[in-house]
């Protein structure tokens, strides 16, 4: 597991021990980045569930301007600390230990781009769509990403977000939601 481009590019991260984090394979994740480009550079990113903070770490690497990592596990919330610091990108970052349900409800910031990559099996994927929907932290012209089995189909959660486009890697599926348009908001727009 490495960091594929920007300042860490090269950098290869730790990883949790054990089978319960499954981390995003390079396949996946350089064709996630592929599809988001254009959209990191100056983000505030949520890597939520972030086991190994590879997906966050990324995004820093590329020129987002700040990352929040979330875990419930104390030894993944340490690895993501350890993993900021191998690459020098600590002091835009902040790693909170707890369950990533209850940041969502309490979460008192907003951010451009959010990861969703929870263990398959856990049933917490949709919840923390709804959560995202229901706490409105995702800023104008937001984006979410979501990981899951290639075989399942996300909905978009309610009102907040659409589906921009599912990717299929294998047995790996990425789901792509923007925020939907504010017409309001839009006309402001220059």
């Amino acid at each position: 597991m490495r960091v594929i481009t920007g300042s860490a590019r090269g950098r290869r991260l730790k990883e949790l021990e054990g089978m319960e984090t499954r981390p995003t394979t390079d396949r996946v994740k350089e064709g996630l980045f592929s599809a988001l480009q254009c959209d990191i550079e100056g983000r505030r990113v949520l890597d939520l569930f972030a086991g190994t903070g590879q997906l966050g770490i990324e995004c820093l690497s590329r020129g987002a301007a700040f990352a929040v990592f979330v875990d419930r596990r104390e030894d993944a919330a340490q690895l993501v600390r350890e993993n900021l610091t191998l690459t020098g990108l600590r002091d835009r970052a902040r790693v909170v230990r707890g369950d990533s349900l209850e940041y969502l409800r309490t979460a008192r910031e907003k951010f451009d781009l959010v990861f969703l990559d929870p263990p398959y099996q856990a049933g917490l994927l949709e919840p923390a769509l709804e959560m995202l929907a229901a706490f409105d932290i995702l800023n104008q012209h937001g984006i979410i990403v979501a990981e899951h089995p290639a075989d399942r189909v996300l909905a978009p959660p309610g009102a907040l977000c659409r589906v921009h486009r599912t990717y299929r890697y294998g047995k790996i599926g990425l789901t792509v939601f923007r925020r939907s348009r504010n017409e309001e908001n839009e006309e402001q727009l220059p």
